[in-house]
């Protein structure tokens, strides 16, 4: 009989040929210089790790994700083709929002910088950002088959219990939208990981800006034996 699982495939350590980064401005493939410093990967290699160490109900509760959603697993051989087009749509759609595309594997992950995301020093969605987020909601319709990791960061200023409270409610509030947008709950987990996954170095302004995010992982759920 067969199970459906989420394919977590990462394959060694998470550096820079693991992962494409493409301006959001541009569409074309960038590695910053700090994030070159960094490796860019940080945030998905923690999703991944969380995922993969929840425990057992949490797993079953993820498989039963397609069932909820009402549709079918991505058979074994088209889970590269599914988020190859995923991943053009969503490069396509965010151009000239701020939010960057990056691949790693058969994971595609958005990285939303904190200061286009939030309002000043706040876990409330910034207005702005609504009309991004809708956008982001109808190609996750689309591509319904995976499931969907809300996780906050934040830079290392203040102290790692205020940190860590703060990435949680900044993910919640972007899960919380999602849900609003009729996008199926059981698809959407949601963490927060405080400063504990840097982008970047945060003994600098620019590295510290880059680390105030809330990325979404969106992880393809395959079927098999």
């Amino acid at each position: 009989m067969k199970q459906l699982f989420i394919l977590l495939s990462l394959v060694g350590a998470i550096g820079i040929s693991g992962c494409q980064t493409f301006d959001a401005y541009t569409g074309e493939q960038k590695v910053s210089s700090t994030a070159k410093g960094a490796g860019i990967g940080a945030g998905i290699g923690a999703v991944l790790a969380y995922i993969s160490n929840k425990d057992e109900s949490s797993k079953t509760r993820k498989r039963r994700v397609l069932q909820a959603a009402g549709v079918g697993a991505i058979a074994g051989g088209g889970v590269g083709y599914y988020m190859d087009s995923q991943e053009a749509k969503l490069r396509q759609t965010l151009r000239s929002t701020g939010v960057s595309v990056e691949r790693v594997g058969d994971n595609i992950n958005l990285i939303m910088p904190g200061n286009i995301t939030f309002v000043s020093a706040g876990h409330d969605l910034n207005g702005n950002f609504y009309e991004v987020l809708d956008s982001v909601v109808l190609v996750l319709q689309e591509f319904n088959k995976t499931v969907i990791v809300v996780a906050g960061h934040t830079d290392s200023v203040g102290s790692t219990e205020y940190n860590q409270a703060l990435s949680e409610r900044r993910a919640t509030s972007v899960a919380n939208y999602l849900l609003s947008k009729a996008v199926v709950a059981a698809r959407i987990e949601t963490v927060g990981f405080g400063e504990t996954a840097p982008l970047a170095d945060n003994g600098s302004a620019e590295g510290r800006s880059l680390n105030r995010r809330v990325e979404l992982s969106l992880l393809p759920i395959t079927e098999g034996s």
